[in-house]
C-alpha cells in the first residue's frame, strides 16, 4: 500500500521508499505500521491510526495532545506523537502518527535492570506540574484540547477548582451524556447531583485535601486500564521497559488516576506499594480509598454512557456507600 501524501509530506518521507501495511484496528480506528527507508539508508518506522468523520478528527487531535504531553514529562513513558490531520487522497478520513511500539515484552518483566517500571514513571509523571494555560499564571485543572475516553470526547475547559471541574466536567458532564443515550432517570441523576452537591466538597474540596493547601494540577494518562499498558521498544531502546498508549489525557489530581486502575484491576498491590514509596498517599490518607472509589465511579458513569446495562448497579453502589458515609 502506497503512502498517502498528507501523512509522507507530515514525516519528511519519500514515497518512493516508504510503504503501509495494515494490521488491525478497533471499533473506533483502523491501524497500519509505515516503514521507510531514511536518506542514510536504514530504516524506521511508524505507528498509524485512521478513521472517518469529525468523531476521529476530534480524538486524534485529542491523542496527539496527550501522548504529547505525557512524552514531554516522561520521555520513556508512551510512543511520541508525530502530528495529526486529513488524508490528502480520502478527505473524509483522518490520521494519527506515533512511534511504532515494538510490543515483544510482558509488563513488570522488563530485561533492562537499569529501566524504571511502570510504577516509577507513573509516579515521575504524576509528580510534573501541569503547564499553566496560555496566558495564564498558574497551572489549572482541564486540557487544551478535546480528549476521548473509549468514545466520549471529554470537557476539558480549564478551571482553577479541582473538586468543581470533577463535579461539573466529570459527573455532571458524563450524566448529560448518559441522558442522550440512554434516556432520562431520575434516580441516576438524582444521585450524581447529591455526590456533586454532598461528597465531592467534602472528599476533595480544595480547602480539604493537604491539610487545605488543596492538590496541583499533574498529567494523567486518564485512561490506564490494564489493555492500555504493556512492555515494549520505542526507538532507541535497547530492550522492554514498561509504557502506556491510547491516551486521554488531562490535568488533574494525581489519584483520578487510580480510579480506572481499581475498576479493571491488572496492577497488584506491589504496584500500588511502589508507587506510594515514590508519591505518597494526598492527606488525609485515611480518605484515600474512599477518593479512589470517587474517582472509579466516572469510568463506570462513562461505560454505562456508552454501554448502557449493568455498569449503572455499580455507579449507584459507590455513590450509595459514599453518601451513607459523607452525605451529611
Amino acid at each position: 500500500m502506497t503512502i498517502d501524501s498528507a501523512v509522507a509530506q507530515l514525516l519528511s518521507l519519500d514515497p518512493k521508499e516508504t510503504t503501509v501495511s495494515g494490521s488491525g484496528g478497533s471499533s473506533f480506528s483502523s491501524t497500519s505500521k509505515i516503514t521507510t527507508k531514511l536518506g542514510d539508508g536504514t530504516e524506521k518506522q511508524f505507528f498509524m491510526k485512521t478513521g472517518s468523520g469529525k468523531e476521529a478528527s476530534v480524538m486524534f487531535e485529542g491523542e496527539h495532545a496527550s501522548l504529547s504531553a505525557i512524552h514531554n514529562a516522561v520521555p520513556t513513558l508512551c510512543p511520541q506523537s508525530y502530528g495529526h490531520g486529513t488524508l490528502a487522497d480520502s478527505p473524509s478520513k483522518h490520521f494519527l502518527v506515533t512511534d511504532f511500539l515494538d510490543l515483544s515484552g510482558r509488563r513488570g518483566s522488563s530485561t533492562s535492570s537499569s529501566a524504571p517500571s511502570l510504577a516509577a514513571k507513573l509516579a515521575k509523571l504524576h509528580s510534573t506540574p501541569a503547564p499553566p494555560p496560555p496566558g495564564e499564571s498558574s497551572p489549572k485543572f482541564g486540557f487544551p484540547a478535546t480528549t476521548c475516553c473509549g468514545e466520549t470526547p471529554q470537557d476539558n475547559s480549564f478551571k482553577s477548582s479541582w473538586a468543581e471541574f470533577y463535579a461539573e466536567n466529570r459527573l455532571m458532564f458524563i450524566l448529560k451524556r448518559s441522558e442522550k443515550t440512554n434516556g432520562p432517570d431520575e434516580d441516576l441523576r438524582s444521585m450524581i447531583e447529591k455526590t456533586c452537591k454532598k461528597v465531592v466538597p467534602r472528599l476533595i474540596g480544595d480547602d480539604h485535601l493537604n491539610g487545605g493547601k488543596g492538590v496541583t494540577p499533574v498529567i494523567v494518562h486518564g485512561d490506564l486500564w490494564s489493555g492500555n499498558a504493556s512492555a515494549g521498544k520505542l526507538p532507541g531502546m535497547e530492550a522492554p521497559e514498561d509504557i502506556v498508549f491510547d491516551s486521554s489525557a488531562c490535568y488533574a489530581h494525581s489519584e483520578f488516576e487510580l480510579g480506572i486502575m481499581k475498576m479493571f484491576g491488572g496492577f497488584g498491590g506491589s504496584f500500588l506499594e511502589e508507587y506510594h514509596e515514590l508519591l505518597p498517599k494526598t492527606e488525609p490518607a485515611e480518605e484515600y480509598t474512599d477518593r479512589v472509589a470517587l474517582y472509579e465511579l466516572y469510568h463506570h458513569l462513562n461505560h454505562h454512557a456508552m454501554f448502557g446495562g449493568g455498569y449503572k448497579s455499580g455507579a449507584m453502589s459507590i455513590m450509595r456507600n459514599l453518601i451513607s458515609r459523607y452525605g451529611d
